[in-house]
């Protein structure tokens, strides 16, 4: 009869959680953007589809030198991980910033817990700057997210004919990198043509 090391009941746990956690994040590939859904958008993007492009253009558009462009990259694939298991909540939702965090806290620290420590260690410390908007990094990719947010907002109204001036509104005079304000700016010009 074949007994089980200690080492090996770890190993086996440690890959039983990590295919867990997996699974939980995948979750975020069938999470529709709650924004979309409400207006009606057909086929809106997920949650996933979101961060990809978030994290692509933080692979491109970064050409600050003092910025670290692997962190932001991290930041986007980090910054809603959290909705896979509380939902997108949106403004709409009547819950407060406070209640937001909270739930989301929550949320990543359970889906850490199925992590060795210092990938668990890693990911709530991105989470947590992200929310703080403690870094320049941190700021920089709450300006991608705006952006994408529009550019995504743009794809519907040329696909599906829809005014969707209200997300516009929503990130006017709040983007601050010059860069990203530049990419916004353009976008809002070309609605005009």
């Amino acid at each position: 009869m074949s007994t089980m090391t200690s080492d090996t009941m770890t190993s086996n746990r440690m890959t039983s959680d990590m295919i867990k956690f997996l699974t939980m994040v995948g979750k975020l590939k069938r999470t529709k953007r709650s924004g979309w859904v409400m207006r009606g958008v057909n086929d809106p993007e997920s949650v996933s589809d979101h961060m990809y492009r978030m994290s692509i253009m933080a692979m491109l558009c970064n050409n600050s030198s003092t910025m670290d462009k692997t962190r932001c990259i991290k930041l986007c694939l980090i910054h809603d991980m959290a909705e896979c298991i509380v939902g997108d909540i949106t403004p709409y939702d009547n819950v407060s910033k406070e209640e937001k965090h909270a739930r989301e806290k929550k949320a990543m620290q359970e889906l850490s817990s199925l992590l060795p420590d210092e990938a668990a260690t890693e990911i709530m410390e991105l989470f947590e700057e992200y929310e703080s908007q403690s870094t320049e990094e941190a700021r920089y990719v709450k300006d991608l997210d705006r952006f994408e947010m529009i550019l995504q907002a743009r794809h519907y109204e040329e696909g599906e004919g829809m005014c969707l001036q209200e997300f516009y509104d929503s990130v006017d005079g709040k983007i601050k990198n010059q860069e990203i304000i530049s990419l916004a700016t353009t976008l809002v010009e070309s609605r005009r043509k």
